[in-house]
């Protein structure tokens, strides 16, 4: 068989390997802005199963708070339920903390993750580049809780909006505003720790959800594109997206059950949690009160979000690319 035969030759066949491609490195800037139109361009269609999924999160512990029946079953019961009693525009409530988090964690997600990809790159005897499932894997965990660290904040008052409208068709007070208010009284209630309530959680599960979004998406496009013998176009994309949507989704649900507990749970003055002392005693309460499945409470609207925005995503993030005439990522 001739070299150019060779599978890691075909991997490359259809323009420069994208591990040497990311040499050329793309401005901070350009791979920044690129990742925020493109995460936001996809929250029109992926935002209203976050309230969704976020919703669900939180049913089986508001049952067993207030010993009442649990009043929505599943995602299309939720949804109707939103829209009847608190009106459509609901499920896009706290979308503004949800832009503001995709302004600090995706850009800088995305250009953590190029940038570890870069230095982990692996040249063989024959001098061709090639990054090893592991490796990936790590640059995306590695990435994703990186971002995360910076921008959990803005997490913690994306699902504090999303539960808002339940929490006063419940009779309880009004706890957020807009994104300033939540701000200043999260902070005024337990200062600057309180900020990041919930950052193990949130840290593990964006870990997990960039390991299967963007370093699944970055290896299985290029391995599609050998099994398939196709360029890279946007059927190749929206598979990959797909893929690495449910792989995300698979991955990180059971820490994202536990986030939206602990992000949304009541704090005593000193900004402790009423309900849980941390992750590790939130999933044991899960389990134990609610049973093993409910790790996976709100698995099918985040994968049905996870999986339309991943390709609205990847589809936008290509595509600008390529108008600016860099090569596919």
């Amino acid at each position: 068989m001739d070299d150019s035969d060779s599978p890691n030759n075909q991997l490359y066949r259809y323009g420069p390997p994208f591990y040497l491609a990311s040499q050329k490195k793309v401005p901070f800037a350009e791979i920044y802005l690129t990742s925020f139109v493109s995460a936001c361009t996809a929250e029109i269609v992926g935002y209203p199963f976050d309230v969704c999924k976020t919703r669900l999160h939180i049913q089986g512990e508001i049952a067993s708070k207030t010993a009442s029946p649990v009043k929505y079953r599943g995602m299309v019961a939720t949804a109707i339920g939103i829209i009847r009693e608190e009106g459509i525009h609901k499920l896009y409530g706290g979308i503004s903390a949800m832009v503001l988090r995709h302004s600090i964690f995706t850009g800088l997600k995305m250009y953590l993750y190029d940038t570890f990809r870069s230095h982990l790159i692996v040249i063989d005897k024959d001098g061709k580049a090639s990054l090893p499932f592991l490796r990936g894997a790590l640059c995306g965990m590695m990435a994703g809780a990186g971002a995360n660290m910076i921008s959990s904040p803005t997490d913690l008052i994306k699902v504090q909006m999303q539960m808002e409208g339940k929490r006063r068709l419940m009779g309880e007070p009004p706890r957020i505003h807009n994104i300033f208010q939540a701000l200043t009284s999260i902070y005024r209630a337990g200062g600057v720790p309180a900020l990041w309530k919930g950052t193990v959680p949130n840290c593990t599960r964006a870990a997990l959800v960039t390991m299967g979004d963007v370093s699944c998406y970055d290896q299985s496009k290029r391995r599609l594109m050998v099994l398939l013998d196709s360029p890279d176009n946007r059927l190749i994309q929206f598979m990959a997206a797909m893929i690495a949507g449910f792989t995300g989704a698979v991955l990180s649900t059971p820490a994202d059950v536990v986030k939206s507990r602990i992000m949304n749970q009541p704090t005593d003055e000193k900004g402790r949690g009423l309900h849980y002392k941390g992750m590790i005693d939130c999933f044991t309460k899960l389990v134990r009160e609610e049973g093993v499945v409910a790790m996976y409470k709100g698995f099918l609207p985040f994968w049905l979000r996870v999986g339309p925005w991943a390709m609205v995503f990847w589809t936008t993030f290509e595509q600008i690319r390529r108008f600016r005439g860099d090569e596919g990522y």
